[in-house]
């Protein structure tokens, strides 16, 4: 993302058969990030389709191995696999957030109560973050931001893909064992969201730059590690969301989705740059898939903008998701 940007090459869809056939079409599956002060992500940029009527056709069976998009049925709802519990403790945001690598000073976050923003992607755990020495981040500044009104959205940047895109992300590359390597970095991240007061039943962002997931090893690799993340993060009480490139890491969980894979994330944070802010116009992403909401759309990165005389370089967002949950 941006504030993934140093932190990612950041700016710049879920079904279900038999488990032996999920395994072979996963393994056919092919595919190909947020802004901050790092290398310029993979970040596709097209016209969207209008957002109150998003074009069916767009979903081609191009999209799914072997096209067979007569068998593929339209979507399976984004919480067919989340507990009643957790989505009764969940907190929805509905408006434009802001994200940006370092989390900002608090005097800078009342400054920006002028702006049209009421919502912020923090950058709060993951050895992959571009800025991992966080100057401001802190439970009590979470408390606070969260006292002013914001919304905020836990970005987690944890390993990378094998073949990730940015340099930057080269040494934080998953290894073979990625599905074990995936659930202890689930853990890490719902213990650290615990320590900063972040409570049960919030939605926890995997941050996973743009890859080459044209290669069907790295791409198996990589889905691995991150089905394994979603089913720590679930089974600690958070919902699992994934941010990625539209044209990489959103159309992969997206073919998979088609493909009847299971555990995959909640909640779909996609970016793609100069296509407007349109949530359901994203032609990788079925018209049906991941809502009602369940998405987040990064549109533009690197911006900078003042707001109360206070300036900051960020990746701008349109967001119709669940967000972090402070209060019992």
């Amino acid at each position: 993302m941006r504030s993934l940007t140093s932190i990612r090459p950041w700016y710049l869809g879920i079904v279900t058969p038999p488990l032996a056939v999920a395994t072979t079409l996963a393994a056919l599956l092919t595919l190909s990030p947020p802004a901050s002060a790092a290398p310029v992500p993979d970040v596709p940029a097209v016209v969207a389709a209008p957002e109150a009527a998003p074009d069916a056709s767009a979903d081609a069976s191009s999209v799914v191995a072997g096209g067979a998009d007569a068998a593929v049925p339209d979507a399976v709802p984004a919480d067919a696999v989340d507990s009643p519990a957790v989505l009764a403790r969940a907190v929805q945001f509905k408006g434009a957030a802001f994200d940006t690598c370092q989390a900002p000073p608090l005097a800078t976050m009342k400054a920006w109560r002028s702006s049209s923003y009421r919502g912020v992607g923090v950058y709060y755990g993951g050895r992959g973050r571009g800025c991992p020495n966080q100057q401001h981040l802190s439970r009590s500044w979470l408390a606070s931001v969260d006292g002013m009104g914001w919304r905020v959205l836990p970005i987690f940047v944890g390993s990378q893909s094998p073949c990730v895109r940015s340099a930057a992300k080269q040494k934080v590359r998953m290894g073979s064992r990625s599905a074990t390597q995936g659930r202890t970095e689930g853990r890490q991240a719902a213990e650290a969201a615990g320590k900063l007061g972040i409570r049960q039943g919030s939605a926890l962002y995997l941050d996973m730059e743009a890859y080459d997931a044209d290669n069907a090893g790295c791409a198996r690799t990589t889905l691995a590690f991150v089905r394994a993340w979603n089913r720590e993060v679930r089974g600690q009480g958070f919902l699992p969301g994934f941010y990625s490139s539209a044209a990489s890491g959103v159309r992969h969980m997206e073919q998979a989705r088609r493909a009847g894979q299971s555990d995959l994330p909640s909640v779909m944070w996609f970016a793609r740059w100069g296509s407007g802010s349109s949530l359901y116009g994203e032609p990788t992403l079925h018209a049906d898939a991941w809502r009602p909401h369940r998405r987040i759309h990064q549109y533009a990165g690197n911006v900078t903008e003042t707001h109360g005389g206070r300036r900051l370089v960020v990746d701008r967002n349109t967001v119709d998701a669940p967000v972090a949950r402070f209060k019992p």
